[in-house]
């Protein structure tokens, strides 16, 4: 991508909202805070970014709620992320998800933005039932590759990238990338965009104390199927973490020549 950029704004769930990269205040950081930061290490004058990105969306809500008031920031890109969610859930129709997904795309190209589709990483070697979750993801990722034809649009394909299927790239849930695993997704988005990597400090998460099998069932799987059972969702209540366009600040003192 050619187009010079000042403002990006990320829609979707967990995944986009950064969970697994959290700050010492507890924040999530995340993917899409990192390609702001790389964007704005390139460009020639001030950037703008939105993450309005909440975790536990499945797709409709997700759409529902963000799509429109995205789109309403007009932003220069804006990054969609979704179905994920669905993809994990006891009945989903795949078909169903990538054509709601491909409509939205369509709006928010007609709506003069550069949009990117960013797939989440392939983390079914190390989950519960991930046989089945992967042949839905497989066929997803395919469904989505086809976009990459579409003017305007760029799709980055994470569920391909072997590396990140990885354990060392995961949280101890097994179902959220670590930092390490948002800095690679970063890092696939940029060089998909033709953005120069910037110089990320070399801040590494500590290596993971994995649990054992009862005590990850009992901290990460029990509590999960127990929101399904009573409807509950991890974002509920959650406001956006940036739901303005604001400057990106830089953590490194000088820009990227």
């Amino acid at each position: 991508m050619q187009r010079s950029l000042s403002s990006y704004a990320a829609i979707g769930d967990s995944f986009a909202e950064g969970m697994g990269d959290e700050r010492p205040d507890g924040t999530p950081r995340g993917w899409a805070d990192l390609v702001a930061q790389g964007i704005a290490a390139a460009a020639a004058g001030p950037v703008t970014y939105a993450n309005l990105a909440i975790r536990g969306r499945l797709l409709a809500p997700l759409l529902d709620e963000q799509l429109e008031p995205a789109i309403a920031l007009r932003p220069d890109l804006l990054s969609i992320s979704g179905g994920n969610n669905d993809l994990i859930r006891a009945r989903v129709s795949v078909a169903a998800v990538t054509a709601r997904l491909e409509a939205a795309i369509d709006r928010a190209v007609a709506s003069g933005a550069e949009v990117v589709f960013v797939t989440v990483a392939n983390m079914t070697r190390n989950l519960p039932a991930g046989r089945l979750v992967e042949g839905r993801g497989n066929q997803f990722a395919s469904a989505i590759r086809q976009w990459a034809s579409k003017d305007h649009v760029t799709v980055v394909d994470n569920w391909s990238d072997e590396e990140l299927m990885e354990l060392r790239y995961w949280s101890p849930d097994k179902l959220h990338l670590n930092a390490l695993g948002h800095r690679r997704v970063a890092g696939n988005v940029l060089a998909a965009l033709e953005v120069p990597l910037p110089p990320f400090p070399e801040e590494l998460p500590p290596e993971v104390v994995r649990q054992s099998r009862a005590a990850y069932w009992r901290e990460h799987v029990l509590p999960w199927i127990g929101r399904r059972l009573t409807g509950r969702s991890s974002g509920d209540g959650r406001e956006p973490k940036r739901a303005t366009l604001q400057p990106v600040d830089l953590p490194w003192s000088s820009r990227t020549p």
